[in-house]
């Protein structure tokens, strides 16, 4: 479906619709335009132009015609019963009291230069967050709630805590808009900004709210570039023409993540690969180290794996095959190629070399010229990623030349493909189809000769079968050339054949990786300038002076590529024609941008120090700080984002700069939060709704959303509630607009408060699992602050409004009170420190079970209950902690510690006798007193029995022996 936006339609996406206002929103399918409402930034009735069909949308679910009508009358009665309730708490009042005081009071601000140093230190960050137009998803607090909670607990505990916040707002999103709308980047940039601060402030957060800012203020970009004038100086920065993903349309070089099925991700534009001369960092100098220094963090094993990978370290040789001409003789040119199997060397029987090999024109036969430029093409407009590991089926052409096997002596064929990258090894294998899956597949599909070297470690051998373990060799020997590896296991065939390689001059051995130079050139307006320029006469790089930093964005008007392939910047002539300070030549400046990984790569330094305008960190600041005790992000940034900046930080360390080799020492990747269940009925041609067990392709029914109330379960089913026979799909999808399923937190907020959300945020489960949405399990936690409200404040007074201190009591707490308390402070402590927050949730929720059924609440027990409640529920905590009598707030208060003498089971088993015979037994504490002793025993209903009626003429008791009651 295409939808086509008249302007009202674009007042909408800026938020200025008027309820009610007829939509001119047009759609070529009437029927479908549920994906229309989607794109609504708020719950809305709307009609779509001369169709007259009404469509709504609240809490991240959509409908349309009659539904739509019923939808929005079940909204309207649902807030009509809301506002007649009474609810369980006013945190209505409390939120914006104790949100207003914390900023007025700096209650988390960080000190700076009189930071009392003696203290421990724990630096806990979220990952950079890009402020986006939408604002937040309730899935962007989940992780934002899990660092806040470990901040405000280790404040109590003592710490100096450095917990801040900031914005990683360069990028290509906001110049996109800029295209689109004409509204400067900088512009949409602060108004999200503005949006996503309110939001987080909303949520009770304590960031350190002075330490913010944003990687495009010119203030904290001069230091990106002076650390970019210190690569330059080192050799690690340099330009150079390599194959990128060029888009026409968006005018920019696009990252492999940016490129899905050859069009750009945003936009769905056509790309290109093409060659252009760039900037490049050289990571791969620091490959090994960034390799080795994996085993000492604390990461999650799966994403340490996931950047051994992506660094992808392999030994093996690098083999020259002679290109041989159209007479079958060899000549001076050599295809060297890289393989980390070079046991396997007589079983290639054709190279691959990749479309962008630099000799390639040079290899193709005249015959097989406008094949293989035709299939160039095609290559060109796929990424590296799908090219690699998306691309299930295999793709090549034959070049029409040969090359000559050094082992073997034979004559084999030269093929392109496509699975072949010009960017790692040496853009040329040699293909081994019996020992490996990509090759066995492409030499089948292209009926190409496959030859068996390998024999399995058992012995039995199976012709016609792939086969990649390890074994002993066959058909590897040659007297033509002297080289013979037969029954020779695979590691001392491998060694072997490297030797003789050297020896022979064919080949060296070799170390290799993946992992490939950083591009780090985008063009585009909306990122960070260079530092350098470019001498007329001369074309010579000078990288400008410190001094002259920051080099800041001229102003533009017009955003739009320029269509010859020059960035926007080169617009800015006056801005682009400049001289060299120290020569007074002509000189031009780079009209590139650095991508938005750039600003990312060491924001974290930054919050050490924010307003240092002498250095990029003060010293002693950095030393006292660093590293990052914790780091909390999504898994998506877990390869290129985190690589990025341990490399930087590593740059930085070998400058001195830095005090720690690593800068992250735990990270977190939280899970993610999918959308509420939906429920989808299948209906066929005719209308007929069909079983979902019965479909087998889903795109050959008509889709129907059934609502939650229509749907009944059944076991592990869904049924419609109407028709049981009809089983439903049931599904949770990531949040996403173009679904309509995403929340917005700010409902949350109003109907329930922040605390319960991110008490139930917390409580959904594990930190690290991926979770579904569901608005009406709030309503569990909601009780349960409800119940802790009143376990304290107490019952609502006659008109709703509750008593202004507590119904505490200054008496001493029992035994039991005592113990209910520190197995709840034991429990939450180590779930807390475990970072098993649900779990931690779940025991004060026993505590306030057990706490409910006190005829009294003594003080000093509400009040260590109430800290535990504070990292989890700070506006609450605040509230009863004020009412319990303190006139400031508990931010900085003691965390209760537990005594370990009340989390062992005092209770003992007494027995009871009746006139000298046993009748039954109690449970008491050890240093029970007569009257509590027979208290429990009168309370007994097999003891209470004997009592009836009767006259107690006295009471002999023995603590921890017996008690025994004489009528």
């Amino acid at each position: 479906m295409r939808l086509l936006y008249s302007p009202s339609f674009h007042d909408v996406s800026k938020g200025v619709w008027l309820k009610n206002e007829p939509c001119k929103l047009k759609c070529r399918n009437p029927t479908s335009s549920m994906l229309a409402i989607n794109c609504l930034p708020h719950s809305h009735r709307v009609c779509f132009g001369s169709f007259s069909l009404y469509a709504f949308r609240s809490r991240g679910r959509v409908a349309c015609g009659v539904r739509a009508q019923e939808m929005q009358k079940e909204e309207e009665e649902e807030i009509e019963r809301g506002s007649k309730k009474q609810k369980a708490y006013p945190f209505d009042e409390i939120e914006p009291r104790w949100q207003g005081y914390w900023e007025e009071n700096r209650t988390f601000r960080t000190p700076d230069d009189d930071l009392d140093t003696s203290k421990p230190k724990f630096y806990i960050l979220d990952m950079f967050p890009y402020p986006s137009g939408a604002g937040l998803h309730v899935g962007h607090p989940l992780g934002y709630t899990a660092t806040d909670i470990l901040s405000r607990y280790k404040r109590m505990q003592g710490f100096n805590v450095l917990h801040p916040m900031g914005w990683d707002a360069f990028g290509l999103p906001a110049e996109q808009y800029a295209i689109e709308t004409g509204t400067h980047p900088k512009v949409t940039t602060l108004q999200n900004i503005t949006r996503f601060r309110c939001q987080l402030k909303s949520l009770g957060f304590s960031y350190d709210w002075d330490r913010e800012f944003s990687t495009t203020e010119p203030e904290y970009y001069k230091w990106t570039q002076w650390i970019f004038l210190q690569l330059l100086k080192r050799g690690f920065a340099y330009q150079a023409e390599v194959p990128v993903n060029w888009c026409p349309a968006l005018g920019t070089v696009l990252a492999n993540e940016e490129v899905v099925n050859g069009v750009s991700e945003r936009g769905g534009y056509p790309v290109f690969r093409k060659p252009m001369l760039q900037w490049m960092l050289k990571i791969t100098a620091y490959a090994d180290r960034l390799l080795k220094d994996l085993d000492d963090l604390d990461w999650p094993e799966s994403l340490k794996e996931m950047q051994r990978n992506w660094i992808g370290r392999s030994e093996g040789a690098e083999i020259e095959f002679s290109i041989l001409s159209s007479g079958g003789h060899e000549g001076d040119v050599k295809l060297t190629v890289y393989t980390t199997r070079t046991d396997t060397i007589f079983g290639a029987t054709y190279i691959v070399v990749a479309p962008e090999h630099p000799l390639l024109s040079s290899m193709i036969s005249e015959d097989q010229r406008k094949p293989v430029e035709e299939y160039t093409e095609l290559a060109s407009r796929k990424s590296e990623l799908e090219r690699s590991e998306l691309q299930k089926e295999k793709t090549g052409v034959f070049s029409g030349s040969y090359s000559r096997n050094p082992a073997t002596g034979e004559a084999i064929p030269i093929w392109v493909a496509d699975y072949v990258l010009g960017s790692y090894g040496t853009g040329a294998i040699m293909a081994v189809p019996a020992h490996d899956s990509r090759d066995y597949d492409f030499a089948v599909k292209y009926d190409i000769p496959i030859r068996w070297v390998v024999n399995p470690v058992d012995g039995q051998f199976f012709p016609e079968k792939l086969y990649i373990g390890d074994g002993t060799m066959i058909n590897s020997s040659s007297l033509m050339t002297g080289l013979d590896i037969n029954g020779l296991p695979v590691k001392e065939a491998a060694a072997k054949v490297i030797d003789w390689l050297e020896i022979t001059g064919h080949g060296k051995k070799k170390v290799n990786y993946k992992l490939r130079d950083w591009l780090f050139a985008r063009q585009r307006y909306w990122g960070e300038p260079f530092p350098v320029i470019f001498i007329d006469d001369s074309a010579e790089i000078v990288p400008l002076p410190e001094s002259e930093l920051p080099v800041t964005l001229p102003e533009l008007d017009d955003f739009t590529p320029t269509g010859t392939g020059e960035p926007p910047l080169a617009k800015a002539v006056s801005w682009v024609k400049t001289v060299d300070p120290l020569s007074g030549k002509p000189a031009t400046r780079e009209t590139s941008t650095m991508p938005q990984w750039a600003g990312s790569c060491w924001y974290y330094l930054r919050f050490m120090d924010p307003k240092n305008s002498k250095a990029l960190v003060d010293k002693s600041k950095e030393m006292y700080w660093g590293p990052v005790d914790i780091y909390v992000g999504g898994a998506e940034h877990s390869v290129l984002h985190l690589l990025y900046a341990r490399f930087w930080h590593k740059v930085l360390y070998d400058m001195g700069a830095v005090s720690t080799n690593e800068p992250f020492q735990c990270l977190i990747n939280q899970g993610i939060i999918l959308g509420e269940v939906e429920y989808t009925a299948y209906r066929d041609q005719k209308g007929r709704l069909i079983s979902a067990d019965n479909v087998k392709d889903t795109n050959e029914y008509h889709h129907e959303r059934i609502p939650e109330e229509k749907v009944l379960k059944s076991s592990d089913s869904y049924l419609l509630k109407e028709d049981p026979s009809i089983r439903l799909s049931a599904r949770a999808y990531k949040m996403s607009k173009s679904r309509g399923n995403v929340i917005n937190p700010d409902d949350i907020v109003t109907g329930y408060g922040a605390d319960s959300l991110r008490l139930y945020e917390m409580f959904m489960g594990p930190l690290r699992d991926v979770k579904t949405w569901n608005t009406r399990s709030i309503e569990g936690v909601y009780r349960f602050l409800g119940r802790t409200w009143r376990l304290i404040v107490g019952a609502p007074l006659t008109n709703g409004s509750y008593i202004d201190g507590t119904v505490a009591v200054d008496e001493e707490p029992s035994q039991e009170q005592l113990q209910a308390l520190h197995r709840c402070i034991n429990k939450v402590t180590e779930e807390i420190e475990g970072t098993r927050f649900n779990t931690g949730i779940s025991a004060m929720m026993e505590f306030i079970n057990v706490a409910n059924k006190w005829e009294k609440r003594p003080q000093s027990v509400m009040e260590a209950f109430v800290l535990l409640l504070s990292p989890f529920a700070p506006h609450m905590a605040e509230e009863l902690w004020n009412r319990l009598g303190h006139t400031y707030s508990l931010a900085y208060e003691k965390w209760p510690e537990t005594k370990e003498k009340y989390l062992k089971d005092s209770l003992i088993v007494l027995p009871v006798q009746i006139n000298g015979k046993t009748r039954g037994s109690i449970k008491v504490g050890e240093a029970a007193t007569e009257d509590e002793a027979f208290r429990l025993a009168t309370n007994e209903q097999k003891l209470s029995k004997y009592l009836v009626g009767k006259t107690i003429k006295r009471k002999v008791y023995v603590p921890s022996r017996i008690l025994n009651i004489i009528l």
